[in-house]
């Protein structure tokens, strides 16, 4: 398994978990502390800092020391590497549904024969 799949892997398996994405997205607006993170959820700091720590060995968030305070920020990095898995199996997906398009499309096109001797049963 090459070293991309296990990031992808990691990344994806970090963020199966509801909490996680709650703190991906609120970190999205701005970096947070753990004690900020922690906040709305009834949770204690040691919890929510395992889940800090799941997305950080994730490579989803780095931590940093700014005098007392250890912000958690977002790395774009492993974002960026699940965003262009996603896009391939996407514009995979949009062309199979552009040859279903297609093929009903000419389906649709071809003059259906009309059947002599029908009766009406309404």
């Amino acid at each position: 398994m090459d070293d991309s799949t296990e990031r992808l892997d990691r990344a994806f398996a970090a963020l199966a978990d509801p909490i996680r994405r709650d703190l991906v997205a609120r970190l999205a607006g701005a970096d947070a502390t753990v004690s900020e993170l922690a906040e709305p959820h009834d949770m204690s700091l040691q919890a929510i800092s395992k889940h800090v720590k799941v997305l950080q060995d994730a490579g989803l968030v780095t931590r940093s020391k700014d005098a007392q305070r250890r912000p958690v920020h977002l790395d774009s990095s492993v974002f960026e590497l699940m965003t262009k898995w996603i896009e391939r199996y996407r514009r995979q997906a949009e062309e199979r549904y552009r040859r279903l398009d297609d093929l009903l499309g000419r389906m649709g096109d071809e003059e259906v024969p009309e059947q002599t001797g029908a009766k009406d049963v309404s």
